[in-house]
């Protein structure tokens, strides 16, 4: 787990923060991470730690890639048309990781990758929404464009200092309503996971949906800073989460 966590920080970082090429710099990730992982080259630490990782666990390497691909993409086109154009990003920028954490612990349990794909691509849908302004700033824009015409509002609408118009929040609510449908459809997962890692996953999914309550709370204004979900409504989630497991079962039969 710290392995992958680590690359895929250190990978985020270039994508975010890197000072020069970034293209350039993620394209050296990917052919290093090739070379550790054919055993021709070490590298940088975290690519060596991670694609040790792989071949002893036996996994395939993919999503490694995946997340390096999604990052190249944050350089090059950080926009999108529809909606589906967005749910081919979040298959290489969020649901990497929710593989590479169901192979660190050898769960291969049927369905297992798409319940763990559908919550991360609610909590990706829920990151966008929340950082809508920040994004807007740093040159990228994941709302589809097809939805920003379909509520009649402008990107720029995200920074307006008199908070967001009646339009920007319908949009946001949208986005938040197709967020929450993905996270509950994945939610069929922790009963298909090991015990310890039930916990962490129904957290997450937990935290996605307080998430979805904290901006709800606000009207659906994302015209200020990103506000941290409240503990309480996190572990009224996390309850419920557990509670719905003889649903979760009906819905595995």
């Amino acid at each position: 787990m710290l392995s992958f966590y680590g690359f895929a920080r250190f990978v985020d970082e270039i994508g975010d923060a890197y000072v020069g090429d970034r293209i350039a710099a993620l394209d050296w990730v990917a052919s290093t991470t090739k070379a550790a992982l054919e055993g021709t080259g070490g590298g940088h630490p975290l690519i060596a730690r991670a694609a040790a990782s792989v071949r002893e666990l036996g996994t395939d390497p993919r999503p490694l890639f995946d997340l390096v691909e999604a990052n190249r993409m944050d350089q090059r086109n950080p926009r999108y048309e529809t909606f589906d154009d967005l749910l081919r990003y979040c298959t290489l920028s969020a649901n990497p990781v929710g593989r590479l954490v169901l192979a660190a612990f050898r769960c291969d349990a049927r369905g297992a990758e798409e319940h763990s794909d559908s919550i991360c691509t609610g909590l990706q849908i829920v990151e966008h929404c929340a950082d809508m302004a920040e994004d807007y700033r740093a040159g990228r824009i994941y709302i589809p464009a097809d939805d920003w015409r379909r509520f009649d509002v402008e990107p720029s609408a995200v920074t307006s200092r008199a908070g967001s118009s009646y339009e920007l929040r319908a949009l946001v609510a949208f986005e938040l309503a197709r967020a929450r449908r993905f996270l509950d459809a994945g939610l069929p997962l922790v009963d298909l996971l090991p015990p310890r890692l039930r916990w962490a996953t129904a957290g997450f999914w937990a935290g996605g949906r307080g998430a979805i309550d904290r901006i709800a709370s606000r009207d659906f204004d994302v015209s200020a800073p990103a506000a941290t979900p409240k503990a309480s409504r996190v572990l009224l989630h996390l309850v419920g989460a557990f509670a719905r497991r003889p649903e979760l079962r009906r819905l595995k039969s």
